[in-house]
């Protein structure tokens, strides 16, 4: 199920959203549920800190008397939901820079005044989600999920290629496509967490084991497909050989 939030002030208007978002999950049997409709920032925050999965926000941008605008507050659910679709419901009709100065990466901007034209762009919207979601599952990618501060990084297993413990205690060092991350773990948990998929080869490496072009047994160590090499110890050997032998 995806959790759907709202934040507008004005009752009339988040009371029409609510009704109209309500009325197409319903109609189109959508996995959706809205489960925050609030007039202050504080408290769709407060709501969406207790949820885990992929959320849905309807934001207005002008909230009078409250301490962030919708931009302000996109800008804290990015920080708790980082793969989250955001929508700007707004008195204004061109919001694009405003956006991308805060790295918002907004799906849309409906513009308040006409009731018929704010609806079907809300149905427009959720349509344009569910059809997104559904390629997604569709292509079955999975994601390593970690938290850097206040933000949460999604990552796809299929981008990772090992992970290594760094001089610093509890700490742990991801290579991947895009370059590589530093945060607080162990590699015990980790191995725990991602399953067969990844081999601990070493204390120091958890390698993925798609990611593996070769292993030079000469040089007792284990090569990526990213031109790496990780060290295997006579357990990781082991481990390296039972996977080789059994793999489809």
């Amino acid at each position: 199920m995806i959790p759907v939030f709202i934040c507008e002030d004005e009752r009339e208007t988040r009371e029409k959203i609510k009704s109209a978002l309500e009325k197409e999950i319903l109609i189109q049997g959508y996995d959706m549920e809205i489960i925050c409709s609030a007039e202050r920032p504080e408290e769709l925050l407060s709501c969406a800190k207790s949820q885990e999965s992929r959320g849905i926000y309807f934001l207005d941008v002008e909230l009078k008397g409250a301490s962030i605008d919708g931009f302000g507050l996109g800008k804290e659910i990015r920080k708790l939901d980082s793969r989250g679709f955001l929508v700007y419901v707004t008195g204004f009709g061109d919001l694009a820079f405003e956006t991308f100065r805060y790295h918002l990466e907004a799906l849309d901007y409906i513009v308040k005044g006409n009731d018929g034209e704010m609806l079907k762009r809300i149905r427009t919207c959720l349509a344009v989600i569910n059809h997104r979601l559904t390629e997604e599952r569709g292509e079955e990618k999975e994601y390593f999920t970690l938290k850097q501060v206040d933000v949460l990084r999604h990552i796809p297993l299929e981008d990772i290629f090992y992970f290594e413990t760094t001089e610093k205690k509890h700490h742990i060092l991801l290579h991947y496509r895009q370059g590589r991350i530093d945060f607080g773990g162990n590699l015990n948990e980790l191995q725990g967490q991602l399953g067969s998929r990844f081999l601990r080869i070493h204390r120091t490496y958890l390698v993925n084991t798609m990611q593996i072009d070769k292993v030079d047994r000469k040089n007792r160590q284990v090569v990526l497909k990213n031109g790496e090499g990780c060290w295997y110890s006579r357990k990781g050997k082991s481990l390296l050989d039972e996977y080789f032998l059994h793999r489809p």
